[in-house]
């Protein structure tokens, strides 16, 4: 295949429409987007790329919005490769409105046929294809216009070998009998990525020392991180510019009554308290009075030695089992999925155990190894 594709350059709703009626018939359709999210919370969406095997579609979102045809084609239609994918769901989710499906991601795919869980495009396309792509545009200013010769060049080249990319995985995974898994994986990358708002109620569970509050603490950081993760949509600011999630932890650790002993909080500087003490100390009084029955328990120390010796042993068999099916561990499980059935175990609640085409693989094997090191605290 050329290094140099065929381009078609969209600026018009009349000529992405005619686009779409010529890939209507694929079975398989390459998307990519090129997007800025420097100064905002959402992604600025600046190109969106498609390739159905002939030429490569670079429609320029600053001059289109997306018309009725292509929303059509991203959420019914052929099915649709994208590459890493997680941010190029956002962007159609901002520019379409539309989710994308059915969808394959062509990283999740190299992850269920090797040691290598998340390959980046280029040596993917070397490993299947062969070629090296250019790297040159890599770091480009995407929104400016118009774009050079050498961008679209870069942005086609994103799609065109996606295709290629997909027959290989597809037979290696159908010849491994891993491709019900790799559906499962990508119909779930979409359902979540549909659910915001659920998603905003669980992020305080991404802090690693969440161990180390009390239960009111971590009803305040809570609270706080619902609360920062709306107000960053709403007011399209990325989370730092607003207030970190290292800044929240630290105000939750001491629980501040007013706006003098928040501005004590080490980090915490006066336009924060101006902007958003009201607010702030407004949710903290709220997990101060919230009805103990309603708090979490604090998560287990990772560092006890109960816990440690969960951890251990179900490393044990997720180690073996990966190097048995020659995937990294993590592509089985995360490691705060593990955590999280550590301290189930601990506490004598309920196992989290996998589900699909994991739990088929690792369900038993975990709960059997728990129960055998794993006495309730």
């Amino acid at each position: 295949m050329s290094l140099t594709p065929e381009i078609r350059w969209i600026d018009t709703p009349e000529a992405l429409d005619a686009a779409c009626a010529e890939v209507a018939g694929a079975d398989v359709l390459a998307l990519d987007t090129e997007f800025f999210r420097e100064r905002t919370f959402h992604p600025v969406p600046a190109l969106i790329q498609f390739c159905a095997g002939g030429p490569a579609f670079l429609v320029d979102p600053l001059e289109v919005e997306c018309t009725a045809n292509f929303r059509r084609l991203l959420s019914e239609g052929p099915l649709k490769l994208l590459h890493a994918s997680s941010e190029d769901l956002e962007v159609f989710a901002q520019w379409a409105g539309a989710p994308v499906a059915p969808l394959v991601d062509t990283q999740i795919a190299q992850a269920l046929l090797g040691e290598v869980p998340a390959m980046g495009y280029q040596k993917l396309v070397e490993h299947w294809v062969g070629e090296t792509l250019p790297k040159d545009e890599t770091r480009s200013n995407w929104l400016e216009r118009p774009l050079s010769e050498a961008q679209k060049s870069y942005a086609a080249l994103d799609v065109v070998y996606l295709l290629d990319v997909w027959t290989g995985q597809r037979e290696s995974l159908e010849r491994h009998g891993r491709l019900a898994w790799l559906e499962e994986d990508c119909a779930a990358l979409v359902d979540q990525a549909t659910r915001s708002d659920e998603a905003d109620g669980q992020w305080y569970l991404r802090q690693r020392n969440l161990w180390r509050l009390g239960p009111r603490q971590i009803e305040a950081y809570r609270r706080m991180t619902i609360w920062r993760e709306g107000e960053v949509r709403r007011r399209d600011l990325p989370r730092s510019w607003l207030v970190s999630d290292k800044l929240l932890f630290a105000i939750a650790e001491r629980l501040p009554e007013n706006r003098y002993e928040l501005a004590s909080v080490d980090g915490v500087k006066p336009p924060l308290v101006k902007r958003e003490g009201d607010a702030l100390l407004a949710l903290i009084k709220e997990a101060r009075h919230a009805d103990e029955a309603d708090l979490s328990p604090a998560p287990l120390s990772p560092l006890s030695p109960a816990f440690k010796r969960c951890l251990k042993a179900m490393k044990k068999v997720v180690g073996a089992e990966a190097e048995s099916l020659g995937v990294a561990p993590e592509v089985l499980m995360r490691r705060r999925d593990l955590e999280a059935l550590a301290s189930a175990r601990l506490r004598g609640r309920p196992l989290p155990l996998p589900v699909g085409w994991r739990g088929e693989r690792l369900a038993a094997t975990l709960e059997r190894t728990l129960n055998e090191v794993g006495e309730p605290a």
